[in-house]
């Protein structure tokens, strides 16, 4: 869990409780995809932990590459499209929204503690890195809007 600093009074502590058990429940409504795109990802975590998942010398995916993507789904804005999720063989999972061909958007999970993102918005390419400390990019966050 992140914490977001919250108010240090007595009374701060509480709504803070509440408004983070709040999103937590609207994040794990069935409706909005979470807890399906939070399974296959678990799964996925499992299937890729031993090297050579992929018969072709792929690189396990680490405890903490699975954190940062289960972090980063967390982050996701309410009402955000739900990507897909896939391991890639360094190590690394993939989130991917494909609108169409020329509308689609793939974000990498590094085990450091960035994002490697790369986007077809029509004919314009994007591509790029942030760092991720528990928090969407705004960068990503508007390119998710724009699909």
């Amino acid at each position: 869990m992140t914490c977001t600093g919250g108010g240090a009074s007595p009374e701060g502590r509480f709504i803070e409780k509440h408004r983070a058990e709040s999103r937590n429940k609207l994040q794990d409504s069935i409706s909005l995809g979470r807890r399906d795109i939070e399974e296959r990802l678990c799964t996925i975590a499992e299937e890729c932990r031993d090297p050579n998942w992929d018969g072709y010398g792929a690189e396990p995916i680490s405890d903490v590459t699975y954190g940062l993507a289960h972090s980063f789904l967390a982050a996701l804005p309410l009402g955000s499209p739900m990507p897909t999720v896939g391991a890639e063989a360094d190590g690394q999972i993939t989130f991917e929204w494909h609108r169409s061909a020329h509308r689609t958007l793939s974000v990498s999970i590094v085990p450091e503690g960035r994002v490697h993102y790369s986007a077809l918005l029509g004919a314009r390419r994007v591509h790029g890195e942030e760092p991720f400390f528990g928090e969407i990019p705004d960068r990503i966050v508007e390119i998710i809007g724009r699909l």
